[in-house]
């Protein structure tokens, strides 16, 4: 059996995409590493977008994600232990629980914030602000060709099933 090599540049687009996208993430995740955040992961993230603006209850959470309470529940009960979200109890509702990010959740996010700015400008750099920006009109037009706009907006991305 031989290996067959593909160049990057004889891959369909939409490969190249979804290969850059996972290469600036594990880039991502490196520098978070570096800036001293070790234990955060990828999928942290994902829970983290819907608790940015406002803190949630479990099961507001598993509707926005669309996953059970009990896989809400698993999630959070791993990021309380690790350090990034704290449970209190709900002001108006006495037996509910809110779920709200702790100040090294949100230092993570701003870290990642100024990560993903550094890997644009040092594309930019290499390439000149028009490609980058033809690659964000394209991005952009793909995301809301397939109705992915509002989910985007809306911080309700979640991961491919």
């Amino acid at each position: 059996m031989t290996d067959r090599c593909i160049a990057l540049e004889d891959l369909d687009l939409t490969l190249l995409s979804l290969f850059a996208g996972w290469a600036w993430a594990e880039e991502v995740q490196r520098r978070l590493v570096g800036d001293g955040f070790t234990d955060v992961r990828f999928g942290d993230g994902v829970i983290f977008q819907h608790l940015v603006e406002n803190d949630l209850t479990v099961s507001d959470l598993a509707q926005r994600m669309q996953v059970s309470q009990q896989a809400a529940s698993k999630a959070i009960a791993d990021l309380r232990q690790r350090g990034w979200v704290r449970q209190q109890v709900d002001p108006e509702d006495g037996r509910a629980r809110r779920i709200a990010l702790t100040a090294r959740a949100r230092s993570a996010i701003e870290a990642g914030q100024r990560i993903r700015a550094d890997l644009v400008a040092e594309i930019t750099a290499t390439h000149g602000a028009d490609d980058v920006r033809a690659a964000r009109r394209v991005m952009t037009d793909v995301i809301a060709r397939h109705g992915g706009e509002g989910v985007v907006r809306g911080r309700r991305v979640l991961p491919p099933r």
